[in-house]
């Protein structure tokens, strides 16, 4: 050879001599190697060539330790080429000499620089994972983990298959409290720390080494919306552990402190199943023992137990939704409803529940809590304490009025059903007199015990106690005090003007009407129009025609077209009968401009049959052409 010092003549050379015998072939590559031992060409195929050679003989045959020695002598020139380590280690697997690959596999992570370790590692972990040596697999694991922490899945998963639980449990608790750690499979934080409570929880026998009480808590107080898992693993820890008192305390502290109902009923239907399962273990056992279940104590206070558990479910359900929300008042009186038949629960869910409750960011009418506790002490006969309920739910600082104002209506009610008469009336006034300082009704700075002097709620019950109970002039004074507050409807006004229309004091009733008049505008008004209107017309007739007609115009007078058709025939009656028949035509006629245009068609037809009537058939030649003037009024 010419050249023998280059590694393209000799590769060209050995391409040429493929054909050749095996052993003429090596001596070939043998040649250009004792020139050339540096050259890394040479080596991968001088030992890619000797490694196929041997491929399809026996593992014991002497040919692999001679490709092995081959190796050996590479590795002092090539021990810095990883693709050489990794098919000399591939090739040691391939013969299964375990311990001279495990070695090899550590010359190779010692030779190569750590940048390289990464191509070593995997095939070094696939072998680890081949043979059943679990203490030799995690020695390797540990030190892979120096290089690849990110890979810490991968090992615990490892120790999972290798039962080796309590490693498994400390690794997957270091990989949940690292902050910083980024699950290669796309886990959660919460996933993995599911994943580790499920591993505690189930095998407490083989985790020893960690708090699994403090693990699981910690858990509580980090994923807030997964408490019912957490709390069922905790207690599934102790029920497997053996300790069944503790995992009963844990369910008992669920199912007091989880905040939803899907949380409570996860914690209720396992707290249940346990039960269930005790007693099926306990009803095996006296089986298995001959023993008659009825003879047996235990069985039967594990039975009542389950019952007792049962039917406090509606109970522990409603205790969540008041923890959701302490204010709901609904809430409350379905609690009260759940003690019904034990008047001290219900005493003290009442107490608890006016003490809780907030007006201001109550759900519900929070008096109503008040009027139901005062109730209850009714129906049993306690007077006196029901009056002080009421009395001290006079003083809450509601946040409606109408709050307060409800109570004092109680409060009027409670007298009234046991015939004070006296002190309802006394109650009432005293809830509308005047306080030392005054406010607007919907003043929101000001308590509602200075603003409930303007509830027309209480107006309205004292004016019919006093109808009822009272003296003419004191119920004309309410009435009239309700008129000067301006908190009168117009139903209200009304009401004051038939009481005083029954007392024969007529003028005094048209006064009232007045007086409401000038409170409202329309539409609000035309009820007291109306009434007002329809008493004058019977009570006067045509003695008092020209102050009649005073009234019909100023009630004429913005009287929107909706309301103006009943008023308008009204002033025609009127005038037909006690004024001039001229003036009612002229209002019947006002009244076909003035209605709505729905309502003209009505309004023409009557106006024709009233003229006729009147004046003839041959005066109503001008209304219909009025009438045909007015598209609306044309008809269907």
């Amino acid at each position: 050879m010419r050249n023998q010092f280059s590694v393209k003549c000799w590769l060209r050379y050995i391409e040429f001599k493929q054909g050749a015998p095996k052993p003429r072939l090596n001596q070939l590559y043998e040649r250009a190697l004792k020139l050339l031992p540096c050259s890394y060409k040479l080596w991968y195929r001088y030992l890619k060539a000797r490694r196929a050679q041997v491929k399809h003989r026996c593992v014991t045959d002497p040919a692999y330790e001679d490709v092995n020695n081959c190796h050996e002598r590479a590795f002092v020139f090539m021990h810095k080429m990883p693709r050489l380590w990794l098919d000399y280690c591939q090739f040691l697997m391939d013969q299964g000499r375990v311990t001279h690959t495990r070695r090899t596999f550590d010359r190779a992570l010692r030779a190569l620089p750590i940048t390289q370790h990464s191509r070593i590692w995997p095939l070094y972990l696939r072998f680890l994972r081949s043979h059943p040596l679990p203490e030799t697999a995690v020695r390797g694991y540990r030190r892979f983990l120096k290089l690849s922490p990110e890979s810490a899945e991968e090992y615990i998963e490892y120790l999972k298959s290798s039962d080796r639980l309590d490693e498994a449990a400390q690794r997957l608790a270091t990989v949940v409290n690292d902050e910083r750690f980024v699950s290669k499979a796309g886990k959660s934080n919460y996933q993995l720390w599911h994943e580790l409570c499920d591993l505690i929880s189930q095998n407490p026998d083989k985790v020893q080494s960690l708090n699994v009480d403090a693990i699981i808590r910690g858990g509580l107080t980090r994923f807030t919306d997964q408490l019912g898992k957490l709390w069922c693993s905790l207690a599934d820890y102790y029920i497997r552990s053996g300790h069944f008192e503790k995992a009963r305390d844990v369910y008992e502290e669920a199912i007091r402190t989880v905040m939803t109902v899907r949380d409570f009923t996860q914690v209720f239907d396992s707290y249940a199943q346990f039960e269930e399962s005790m007693i099926a273990a306990k009803m095996e056992t006296a089986s298995e023992l001959g023993r008659e279940e009825e003879d047996d104590v235990d069985l039967e206070l594990r039975l009542a137990r389950f019952e007792q558990l049962i039917s406090r479910r509606p109970l522990l359900l409603n205790s969540v939704l008041l923890r959701q929300n302490p204010h709901h008042v609904h809430e409350w009186h379905k609690r009260v409803a759940l003690h019904q038949g034990r008047p001290r629960e219900i005493i003290n869910t009442y107490t608890e529940a006016v003490q809780t409750v907030d007006p201001f960011k109550a759900t519900g009418k929070p008096h109503t809590l008040w009027v139901a506790f005062a109730k209850f002490y009714e129906d049993n006969g306690q007077l006196d304490d029901a009056r002080i309920i009421l009395e001290k739910a006079t003083k809450v600082n509601f946040k409606q009025v109408d709050d307060l104002a409800s109570v004092w209506c109680q409060c009027g009610e409670l007298e009234l059903r046991h015939e004070n008469y006296d002190e309802a009336l006394r109650l009432l006034r005293k809830a509308t007199a005047l306080p030392a300082r005054r406010a607007e009704y919907f003043d929101g700075s000001e308590p509602v015990q200075n603003r409930v002097y303007k509830s027309l709620k209480v107006w309205s019950m004292l004016a019919d106690l006093e109808e009822s109970l009272g003296t003419f002039q004191s119920t004309k004074a309410v009435y009239d005090r309700i008129l000067d507050l301006r908190i009168a409807t117009p139903q209200i006004v009304i009401n004051y003007a038939m009481f005083l229309e029954e007392h024969k004091y007529f003028e005094e009733s048209f006064k009232a009407y007045e007086r409401g008049i000038s409170l409202f505008k329309w539409p609000n008004v035309s009820d007291i129009w109306s009434t007002y209107l329809t008493k004058f017309i019977a009570r006067y007739g045509g003695r008092k025609l020209e102050r009649a007609r005073d009234l019909f115009e100023q009630a004429l007078d913005g009287c929107p077209p909706k309301y103006a058709k009943t008023l308008y025939l009204l002033y025609a009656q009127l005038e037909e009968e006690w004024g001039l028949a001229r003036h009612a035509m002229a209002v019947y006629d006002r009244a076909t401009r003035a209605v709505e245009p729905a309502q003209q068609y009505d309004m023409f037809n009557i106006y024709i049959k009233r003229a006729a009537e009147i004046y003839g058939v041959t005066h109503t030649r001008g209304i219909y052409q009025k009438a045909i003037e007015v598209p609306a009024s044309r008809g269907p």
